[in-house]
């Protein structure tokens, strides 16, 4: 499925997961989190459909989960006792402050997941490859070497494995040497690959004054204006943020802060700012099908 919004240029793309997962960091607001959740989950979903789905239920909700539950019991502050442990009272704002914990991290890993893949290695260093040139090539590297490390590792393991002497094969003490021989493998492969690709950002003239680099982004007038859009979303954002109407206070007690007309601005626009790559997407699919019916 071809998503849209990873088509914009990287400036855009790269500002929109600056925001949202600061936000996300920020606003512990039950309705701020279930926003930031739901427009996450969506688009972590259409990104990678039925892995991500896996990767979720399997990791992401139990760890939620465990964190809502640990926090009373370390976490004794509130008025609503609803029992006691060793003597420590399980409070019931605690637990509803390690459950706004909980899904707060997993909202951020969800985005950081989504960033990950719309915001790939070239386009990070187009960004920052000449204002930290080094340090831009290097994350850039390290991103790319561990999906290929893994797949390398893939590749050799079932070399191995055709032999006999896989990580499934033998006693214990077989298994953990057939281990060893891989990481062995593994460590020769990547120091050499890191000579090579040395090697080869030498003969482009990597570090000379002067060198110009390739680049296949343009800003446009649809990115102008969607950055355009997107400082508005922000700004709104961040206005309900200042203007104290979208905080909550968990202890001594709940208390939610009376929602007014910032407020409520301010949900709206974080709402269309979790949620607008999800509806750039099915406005570019209504556009497309609209231009397909006039053919």
């Amino acid at each position: 499925m071809r998503d849209t919004f990873s088509s914009y240029h990287p400036i855009l793309t790269f500002s929109y997961f600056c925001g949202v997962i600061l936000f996300s960091m920020i606003f512990l607001h039950p309705l701020a989190l279930l926003l930031s959740l739901c427009g996450a989950l969506a688009y972590n979903l259409r990104l990678y459909g039925k892995r991500g789905l896996r990767l979720i239920a399997l990791y992401l909700f139990p760890m939620m989960l465990i964190a809502a539950l640990v926090n009373p019991l370390f976490n004794h502050r509130g008025v609503t006792i609803l029992g006691y442990f060793r003597d420590n009272p399980i409070t019931l704002e605690s637990l509803y402050y390690g459950a706004a914990v909980g899904i707060m991290f997993g909202t951020v890993i969800l985005w950081f997941s989504c960033y990950n893949k719309i915001m790939t290695s070239d386009k990070f260093l187009y960004l920052f490859g000449k204002v930290i040139p080094s340090i831009a090539l290097v994350f850039s590297m390290v991103l790319r070497f561990v999906p290929r490390f893994q797949q390398q590792t893939k590749v050799i393991a079932n070399g191995r494995k055709s032999m006999g002497r896989d990580l499934a094969t033998g006693s214990l003490r077989q298994r953990i040497k057939n281990a060893t021989k891989i990481l062995s493998v593994m460590v020769s492969w990547a120091l050499e690959n890191s000579i090579e690709t040395a090697d080869s950002m030498r003969s482009r003239g990597f570090g000379l004054p002067g060198r110009t680099a390739f680049s296949i982004y343009r800003f446009d007038t649809r990115d102008k204006a969607a950055l355009a859009l997107l400082c508005l979303l922000l700004f709104l954002v961040a206005a309900g943020g200042v203007s104290g109407q979208v905080a909550v206070q968990y202890f001594p007690a709940l208390q939610l802060a009376p929602l007014k007309l910032f407020g409520i601005f301010g949900f709206l626009a974080y709402a269309l700012l979790c949620f607008a790559p999800i509806l750039i997407d099915v406005l570019e699919e209504w556009r497309w099908q609209h231009l397909q019916s006039k053919i």
